[in-house]
């Protein structure tokens, strides 16, 4: 039951009736009418802005269509009043009766409140995370990993048919690098003072475990050939360790993909880079040609030569893009539209990337890439993700010893827990700078946002507990419009905002306001049960048992999207706080 929803098709309904009368020209278009929550709860329970953008295309002053507006709401019976503020905004208060139908909705739902509608849904392909395998993931890979796993549970909840995938660069230089830091490892396992390590190779101790696996499988037989033979054997290896290490540690955040796909899949005689290339040719969207110099100070090294050229300026992109390169060999680019031809030909018809702010430049070109294989019939949706900065009382963090050159995803979420990284991680829009701080995400108070929602969640559960003790023959359906008091209200009017909540954040591909939902309503809550020093708002009064059911139920309800919301974040939703 979505109240936001169903006051705009009874406003649309009201509307019509007003053009049947002849009291305004015309059913209107209501493409940019909203109806939301007042931005004062003490104007009312919902707002719209109906009358300010209707007005001048049926010739009315908007303070005149909204009293229009106005009186046909008011019968209603669900209204309980109808005012105009300002220049014409129209709000809405609701009768009790029809708050206590919401949340009885809420208790029959459970934790389907919320969902909208089934409808068939498109396949969206949300990838995220994607980090080179040369490495463990640093806390930047994390805020990607924790918005792009958050962001396709939003999306499943809202009955899209998602897909979580995760895009293995395993072909290019990077992995050569590390197949060479590798077997400097193994050399280095085998007895060998390697001394410090060159510059140019990995440096960290996590490849010593590599080393000392290639020594125990084959001895010194790899030390004395030639890189051409050992180099292919080692990369494999090193790739192997790497992916088994960055899956635990996704794992550790309890994020697990659907799909893990191989770059080296698209090359090679005859694979899908070739295809993809042969097909763009075609259509007559690549060219032989040259690009301009970059802009700014010309490098020293810079020539004017000739390319094979994707004619991405035709889908909104600011430069053409070379697919291959003078020599022949294909761009890192021409992997990327071979890909999105991958994802479009397994079916996907939103394709959502979630990158690093530092891959900015990709957002035109992806979405170039999009509309040419598609001809436009897909969605492609680029999340950018900033940095975040690491603290510990306000002093910032060294970084990790065993990446040696930066703090680790597992190094935090070892340190503060997975809750607590992935709760925090989401309390801020992916598109801000992020300041992390380990003693703040672990302390236990107000001002600790996940200890904040979830003690909301325990608290909610120790009451229905005391509740059940209390009442243990309680039978039937308890009469909720016993619900009187304004803090009751309140509570009823923020989970009726639940499902506008979802479906905003899930439109906008922002789970963060997932986050600030429910510490808001853990806010109200917790408020709330503070007034409960004064006898006649207590939860539990034994001398009256139906109000007693009553606000059980009301705390129920909050405990049930609680968890709904924690879960689409990926954050437990404890029946207590130890």
């Amino acid at each position: 039951m979505n109240m936001f929803s169903d006051f705009a098709a009874r406003l649309g309904a009201a509307l019509e009736a007003l053009a049947a009368e002849g009291a305004i020209a015309r059913a209107p278009d209501l493409t940019r009418v909203v109806v939301e929550p007042p931005r004062d709860p003490s104007h009312g329970d919902l707002a719209t802005n109906a009358a300010m953008v209707l007005s001048k295309d049926l010739g009315l002053k908007p303070r005149d269509l909204a009293e229009k507006i106005a009186k046909r709401l008011e019968q209603d019976p669900d209204v309980a009043a109808v005012t105009v503020a300002g220049p014409g905004f129209v709000n809405i208060a609701l009768t009790e009766a029809y708050l206590t139908r919401v949340l009885a909705a809420v208790l029959e739902q459970g934790g389907a409140f919320g969902r909208p509608p089934e409808r068939p849904g498109v396949k969206v392909n949300v990838e995220y995370v994607s980090a080179n395998p040369t490495g463990p993931m640093h806390v930047g890979h994390c805020r990607g990993a924790v918005f792009g796993d958050s962001l396709a549970n939003l999306l499943a909840f809202s009955g899209e048919d998602v897909t979580r995938e995760y895009y293995i660069n395993d072909a290019g230089a990077q992995v050569d690098v590390l197949a060479r830091s590798a077997f400097l490892r193994y050399r280095e396992a085998l007895g060998e003072d390697v001394g410090a390590i060159p510059e140019g190779l990995y440096p960290g101790d996590y490849l010593k475990p590599v080393g000392e696996a290639l020594a125990a499988q084959h001895g010194p037989a790899l030390k004395d050939r030639p890189e051409s033979e050992w180099l292919p054997l080692v990369r494999d290896a090193a790739i192997d360790a790497m992916m088994a290490m960055i899956r635990d540690d996704l794992a550790a955040l309890n994020i697990r993909h659907d799909v893990f796909f191989s770059e080296r899949t698209l090359h090679g005689d005859g694979g899908e880079i070739e295809k993809t290339v042969a097909e763009l040719r075609e259509r007559g969207l690549v060219y032989q040609g040259s690009l301009p110099p970059p802009k700014g100070e010309l490098p020293e090294d810079w020539e004017e030569r000739e390319q094979t050229l994707f004619r991405a300026t035709d889908f909104g992109d600011d430069i053409d893009r070379p697919l291959a390169k003078s020599d022949g060999s294909y761009t890192y680019f021409a992997g990327d539209v071979a890909y999105f031809r991958s994802k479009f030909e397994r079916g996907f018809r939103e394709m959502v990337f979630v990158l690093g702010a530092d891959h900015g430049g990709y957002v035109k070109r992806l979405q170039a890439v999009g509309h040419a294989l598609s001809n436009g019939t897909a969605r492609v949706t680029v999340e950018l993700c900033q940095l975040v900065r690491l603290f510990r009382a306000g002093e910032p963090v060294r970084m990790s010893k065993r990446a040696g050159s930066f703090v680790t995803l597992r190094d935090v979420v070892d340190e503060v827990g997975r809750d607590a990284v992935r709760f925090m991680m989401l309390f801020r829009s992916n598109d801000a700078v992020l300041d992390f701080d380990f003693a703040k995400v672990t302390e236990q108070s107000r001002d600790n946002p996940v200890f904040y929602v979830q003690y909301a969640h325990a608290r909610a559960q120790s009451i229905l507990r005391k509740g059940a003790e209390a009442f243990p023959d309680a039978a039937g359906a308890p009469d909720l419009s016993l619900l009187k008091d304004e803090g009751e209200l309140a509570l009823v009017k923020r989970l009726a905002q639940w499902p506008r909540v979802v479906e905003q954040a899930a439109q906008a591909r922002q789970p963060h306001r997932v986050a600030f939902y429910l510490h808001d309503l853990a806010s109200d809550f917790h408020t709330h049960y503070n007034r409960g020093a004064a006898p006649d708002l207590r939860f539990i009064m034994e001398n009256n048992p139906l109000l007693s059911q009553a606000r059980l139920a009301l705390v129920r309800a909050l405990a049930l999207v609680l968890a709904a919301g924690l879960g689409i974040l990926g954050v437990a939703a404890p029946d207590e706080m130890r």
